[in-house]
């Protein structure tokens, strides 16, 4: 509704399986080769987001994949298949590594990196190489691959005109939600900053095309089309100073988005966690990143780099999360 229809459908939305489709216990950790514990927490989070691991596990990108050179894909694929049948306790991952400069230019091994710029990184790579040889794509078939179907939403921002009462919407594509976190003592009451509207008014008044003048506008954003796969960035680094807000924010294990939704559904629209990322230390480029994720068996594991340990849901929803990670 208000958004142009894909021309072309890359992956089709059926073809998503959210039930992980093998049970087994989870796979090896990860070394830290060198202040890559901000690699490790992501590729474990990334790595047990079930449609993306039965995706992977099925290999089936890479019999049909016809890229030349690097492919963030590919580099998936072998990765989340060496960890997941791997019988070793952890493994290096050698695979991510050896691409990193490729995966961002400004990644360097050896020096610590932000958790969530990784993350946006990797998976906007994945994107690419979905997209290759398909340049000339509109955008709306651009967010029909495998990437956009499982992490990509739509925010909608609508200004409402409060002299005439026109309305104007606009449409952006998302594949995770930063959430200011300064007024917000948990995850709901930052979702509902997020949705709050907000007045255009004086000199940041609104142009309204219909009664043509500078007028008072109320401007709200909303989830327009929900992903299958939330990932929320808590934003506790201070963009201008780096300090970070270590506060607590609390997160529920079962989370209904209807509410930030720009129709609200018939139903609830829920979401269960399976990982969390947490940042220990100061700034985002320096401390130490580890992550709790949810294995197909069911169980939740704390992943510190190498080491990999059983533990409970009361564990994992009293963390300082930096990153959240909820399926539909």
């Amino acid at each position: 509704e208000g958004m142009a229809p894909p021309q072309r459908i890359l992956f089709p939305p059926e073809k998503i399986c959210m039930a992980w489709q093998q049970r087994q216990r989870p796979g090896a950790g990860l070394h830290n080769l060198g202040n890559t514990c901000f690699l490790n927490s992501v590729l474990q989070c990334l790595t047990y987001t079930p449609p993306l691991a039965n995706y992977l596990l099925s290999r089936e990108h890479s019999r049909s994949c016809r890229q030349e050179g690097f492919c963030m894909m590919c580099v998936m694929e072998a990765h989340v298949n060496k960890v997941l049948h791997s019988s070793a306790s952890a493994i290096q991952p050698s695979t991510v590594i050896s691409v990193l400069t490729r995966i961002g230019e400004h990644f360097q091994l050896g020096m610590q990196e932000d958790a969530h710029e990784f993350l946006r990184y990797t998976v906007d790579a994945m994107q690419r190489a979905r997209l290759s040889g398909s340049s000339d794509l509109d955008i709306s078939s651009q967010a029909t691959t495998i990437v956009h179907q499982i992490f990509g939403g739509s925010l909608r921002s609508r200004v409402t005109c409060l002299s005439c009462k026109a309305i104007s919407d606009t449409y952006e594509a998302f594949l995770d939600i930063p959430l200011d976190i300064k007024a917000a003592s948990s995850l709901n009451e930052a979702l509902e900053d997020f949705v709050k509207p907000e007045q255009l008014d004086g000199e940041n008044g609104y142009k309204c095309s219909k009664c043509e003048q500078l007028a008072t506008a109320s401007k709200r954003l909303t989830i327009h089309r929900s992903s299958n796969v939330l990932t929320v960035c808590l934003k506790r680094f201070d963009a201008f100073s780096g300090r970070k807000i270590s506060k607590v924010v609390q997160y529920p294990e079962y989370l209904d988005l209807g509410t930030y939704m720009s129709q609200a559904p018939g139903e609830p629209l829920l979401y269960s966690l399976y990982a969390v990322l947490v940042h220990e230390g100061y700034g985002c480029q320096r401390g130490h990143y580890y992550c709790f994720v949810k294995a197909s068996d069911g169980c939740w594991y704390k992943m510190n780099d190498a080491s990999v340990g059983l533990c409970d849901i009361k564990t994992v929803l009293c963390q300082r999360a930096y990153l959240l990670f909820y399926a539909r």
